[in-house]
């Protein structure tokens, strides 16, 4: 069996800073070294950045050029990170935290207990 793995957890959220709706979530990512995770935020942000205000934009390459140097010190001590900027009426926040990804049971060759059997999907579930 795998041993557990270091690694960081991603996160993109927004919010709309109306105030009418919740923070939700974008995307997330599973990385395994301070550069992957660092790069994911980096990555998104060169990405939008010729759609964003002049504001956002420049928040955006102030991180890019000086923020991450601290971000990425700041991982490899195993603290967690937050990368936000503000666009119009909505906030995206990038976090990056320190985690241990488990490994999960691998199943080949194991037999199944006998209640695993006994599940019947609902016909809206089923697929041809």
């Amino acid at each position: 069996m795998d041993k557990p793995k270091r690694g960081y957890w991603c996160e993109c959220w927004t919010q709309d800073l109306t105030g009418e709706t919740r923070p939700v979530l974008r995307a997330s990512f599973d990385a395994y070294s301070a550069p992957q995770a660092d790069r994911w935020v980096a990555v998104a942000l060169r990405t939008i950045s010729p759609a964003l205000d002049p504001d956002a934009s420049q928040e955006a390459w102030e991180w890019l050029y000086d923020g991450r140097i601290a971000t990425r010190k700041a991982l490899l001590r195993a603290e967690p990170c937050a990368v936000t900027l503000t666009q119009a009426r909505t906030r995206i926040t990038w976090t990056i935290r320190p985690v241990i990804f488990l490994p999960l049971a691998h199943r080949q060759g194991v037999e199944l207990p006998s209640c695993a059997h006994d599940f019947k999907p609902h016909a809206s579930q089923k697929t041809n």
